[in-house]
């Protein structure tokens, strides 16, 4: 299967579900967002959200940025 992801064309194995692509890439889905096809889906349905051919997936990871005063601002990394 062909899908974009993020930003680029990636060739899947035999993946079937958003959880089978982050096995796949080997993230672990606790520090991820997923966004297929402009749409976030939410952690418990990785497992039984099918990914089809020419999807668009964006898998966003969230890492601390440190912090200004009392407020702690948060930056959003691709993986």
């Amino acid at each position: 299967m062909r899908i974009r992801l993020n930003g680029e064309e990636y060739i899947t194995g035999d993946i079937k579900s958003v959880e089978d692509l982050l096995k796949e890439l080997d993230i672990h889905s606790a520090g991820v967002a997923v966004e297929v096809n402009l749409k976030i889906i939410s952690k418990p349905d990785y497992s039984n959200f099918l990914l089809n051919d020419g999807d668009t997936v964006e898998v966003v990871s969230f890492v601390g940025g440190g912090c200004y005063g009392r407020q702690v601002y948060y930056t959003g990394s691709r993986v």
